[in-house]
């Protein structure tokens, strides 16, 4: 018995439809692969040729100019002696960490004293009296001087 002449089976997808498929797949990936890409954050630059890591002159200069910023503000008045022993103590601790890598912040005086950091432990153990001390304080120009003398010998 032959198959009814008026029944068709069914017919097959055009090809074209296929390859519109991977097509819009293929953008879809290239969307995502843009979008990524176009957000991601930069990846840490370093000077292509740098021999030395900082720039010790221009690095000092810059710390003995904020040391000078801090005790003119507590001689103006604008900052108490105690908040400007304590600056001064930040910014040579910070001068350490950005001259050595050796994050000084962070550290006591024992640790800086066990650490081979000597004129740094030397320098904040100066400052100690101004920052922590009873009243009365230290003057804010000898902390400043000392901190001034540490900066400078830093070679």
């Amino acid at each position: 018995m032959q198959a009814d002449p008026e029944f068709l089976g069914p017919l097959p997808y055009s090809p074209l439809w296929t390859w519109t498929g991977l097509a819009l797949l293929l953008l879809l990936a290239a969307w995502y692969t843009f979008v990524f890409a176009s957000t991601r954050r930069p990846g840490p630059r370093t000077p292509a040729g740098s021999g030395s890591l900082t720039d010790l002159p221009a690095l000092q200069s810059a710390y003995l100019q904020r040391i000078t910023d801090a005790e003119r503000e507590a001689a103006a008045g604008n900052i108490s002696a105690r908040a400007a022993h304590q600056q001064i103590s930040l910014l040579l601790r910070r001068f350490v960490r950005d001259a050595t890598g050796v994050d000084a912040p962070r550290m006591t005086y024992a640790d800086l004293a066990s650490h081979p950091l000597p004129a740094a432990a030397k320098a904040v153990g100066a400052l100690y009296p101004g920052e922590f001390g009873s009243e009365p304080l230290p003057a804010v120009a000898s902390s400043a001087a000392a901190a001034r003398e540490a900066v400078r010998s830093w070679s």
